[in-house]
C-alpha cells in the first residue's frame, strides 16, 4: 500500500491536471464559438458559388473545357491532409491519418507502391506524420496561426499549379467536417480534376428556357469561377477542420476533467483508508507498549 505522502502527492498532481484541463476546455469553447461562426458564414457562400458554377457549365459548349477539368490516367496523386497544429483533441488527428491510409490502400495503392503519391500536409501534426512516410509538398504548418483565405490560397495555388503542369493527375482532399461539438466526420473529396456537374432532378423546362445575359461571356466567367471555386473549397475544408478541432478538444478536455474528478475520489478514499490504518496501527502500538510497561512492573 502506498504511503500517505505518496497519496498526497498524487492528489496534488491530479488536482493540478484537472485545473489545466478545465482551463483548456474553456479556451477551446471560446475558440469554438468564433470558428463555428466562421464556418456557418462560409457554407452558404461556397454552396452558392458551386450552384452558379454548375448552372453555367451546363450551358457552355463542350469544346470549352477548363484546364482543371481535364481527365487523365491517374499515375501521380496528391493528397491534401488537413489536421491541427496541436494534440490533446482526442482522435481528431488520428482519424485523418487513418482516413488517408485507408484511401491509399483502397484507391491509390499502385501509385504509392510506384512512389508517385505526394501529400500536401496542412497543420503541424499532419506535416510531422507524413514527412516521415513519404514526400510532402510545401510546408503549411503555419496556416492555423493566422488563418485567412490568403494563407490557405497559397496551398490551393500550389496544388492547382501541380495539376496544370501534369505533376499530379488527381488531387484529393481529406479533412474533418464539423457537425457539432461532439461529432466530426472524416470527409474525402476529389478536388481536381473537377467533377462534371449533374442535372438536378427538379429542373423544369421553364427554368431551362430562361435566357440570361452574361457579361463577360459565359466561357470567361466559368474560367474565372472554377479556380476561385477550388480555392474556396479548400478554404472551407480548413475552416471545417478548425471548428472540428476546437470541438474535439473541448470534448476531450471535458472528459479528462471528469476522469480526473473520478480519480480524485478514488485517491481521497485511498488516503482516508491509509490514514485510518496508520492511526489504528499507532493506537495498537501505544496500547501494546502500555501493557508491556504495566506487565514489567
Amino acid at each position: 500500500m502506498a504511503s500517505l505522502k505518496e497519496v498526497r502527492n498524487r492528489i496534488v498532481s491530479v488536482q493540478s491536471t484537472q485545473q489545466i484541463t478545465k482551463a483548456m476546455k474553456m479556451v477551446a469553447a471560446a475558440k469554438l464559438r468564433r470558428a463555428q461562426d466562421n464556418i456557418l458564414r462560409m457554407r452558404p457562400y461556397a454552396q452558392r458559388l458551386n450552384s452558379i458554377l454548375s448552372n453555367l457549365t451546363r450551358q457552355i459548349s463542350d469544346d470549352v473545357i477548363s484546364e482543371y477539368a481535364v481527365q487523365r490516367e491517374v499515375r501521380r496523386v496528391l493528397i491534401i491532409a488537413v489536421t491541427s497544429d496541436r494534440g490533446l483533441a482526442g482522435a481528431f488527428n488520428s482519424n485523418i491519418f487513418k482516413g488517408v491510409n485507408q484511401l491509399i490502400a483502397e484507391r491509390y495503392a499502385a501509385q504509392a507502391a510506384a512512389g508517385n503519391l505526394t501529400v500536401l500536409a496542412i497543420g503541424r501534426r499532419s506535416h510531422e506524420y507524413f514527412s516521415k512516410r513519404g514526400p510532402v509538398l510545401g510546408n503549411y504548418t503555419h496556416v492555423f496561426t493566422q488563418l485567412s483565405f490568403d494563407t490557405v490560397r497559397v496551398a490551393a495555388e500550389e496544388a492547382m499549379q501541380g495539376f496544370r503542369n501534369g505533376q499530379f493527375d488527381e488531387v484529393t482532399l481529406v479533412y474533418n467536417e464539423f457537425k457539432n461539438v461532439a461529432t466530426q466526420v472524416v470527409r474525402v473529396e476529389q478536388l481536381l480534376p473537377i467533377l462534371p456537374s449533374e442535372e438536378p432532378a427538379n429542373t423544369t423546362a421553364a427554368n431551362a428556357s430562361i435566357d440570361y445575359i452574361f457579361e463577360p461571356s459565359k466561357e470567361e466567367i466559368v474560367r474565372e469561377l472554377i479556380p476561385q471555386s477550388i480555392r474556396v473549397q479548400l478554404y472551407k475544408a480548413v475552416l471545417e477542420s478548425n471548428a472540428s478541432e476546437h470541438g474535439a478538444r473541448m470534448t476531450a478536455m471535458d472528459k479528462a476533467t471528469e476522469n480526473a474528478g473520478e480519480l480524485l475520489k478514488s485517491l481521497k478514499l485511498t488516503y482516508n483508508r491509509t490514514r485510518q490504518a496508520a492511526i489504528t496501527t499507532e493506537i495498537l502500538e501505544i496500547v501494546g507498549g502500555a501493557e508491556a510497561l504495566a506487565a514489567s512492573r
